[in-house]
């Protein structure tokens, strides 16, 4: 028979709460070389070791900080997606609007240029970032894009390859300047014709023939 686990406390959550604040403060300002769980324990005020209790290593404190920043508003996007059958054209341009709007948050851009600049360093980085959000990501697109290609909406095959499609064409340009801090003056308007081009692209190469 299965025991469940106890739920934690709310003091206990409330201290997992404070550890991710300050490690998400220490983590964007110093990288993830320069920190350590020292560091963040006396920031704290507790032990190392209590701070172990919540989180194994620095990698999985890491992971979480990534998860906590970016989880909700990821599974925001999808939330109010249509059901497949109705205008897909549509669907897919408000999907592209809210992954662009999501991606080029400087709280998400910022834990991507952390991710890049040490990643050549520490590879397990990379791919804990990769498994904690755009793995994720991709997996979710790809269920949308399947259930479409099922609806006979878009032609059949590798759905997984198509999302990554579809991701590329709306990140293309906007995306990648604000990554590099260039200044760009563009409003609502713009960005979803930007977005409605990407899908016109894509539902050329990708919907029915």
């Amino acid at each position: 028979m299965l025991v469940k686990a106890p739920a934690p406390s709310a003091r206990s959550e409330t201290r997992r709460r404070a550890i991710l604040d300050v490690a998400r403060e220490v983590f964007l300002a110093q990288g993830y070389a320069a920190t350590s769980m020292s560091e963040i324990a006396g920031r704290l005020g507790g032990s190392k070791g209590t701070l172990y209790n919540y989180f194994a290593s620095k990698e999985a404190l890491f992971a979480a900080f990534m998860t906590d920043a970016c989880e909700d508003p990821a599974l925001a996007i999808f939330a109010n997606l249509p059901p497949i059958g109705a205008d897909l054209r549509g669907a897919l341009i408000d999907l592209g609007v809210g992954l662009l709007d999501f991606l080029s948050r400087e709280p998400t851009l910022s834990i991507h240029r952390l991710v890049v600049a040490e990643a050549g360093r520490f590879p397990e980085l990379g791919q804990v970032f990769y498994e904690t959000g755009p793995r994720k990501g991709e997996l979710r697109i790809a269920a949308y894009l399947q259930a479409a290609m099922d609806a006979g909406q878009l032609r059949r095959g590798d759905a997984l390859a198509a999302g990554r499609w579809f991701r590329d064409l709306i990140l293309s340009d906007i995306y990648t300047r604000r990554l590099w801090g260039v200044a760009l003056d563009i409003g609502p308007e713009a960005i979803r014709a930007h977005c409605a081009e990407a899908v016109g692209i894509f539902l050329t190469a990708f919907g029915p023939v």
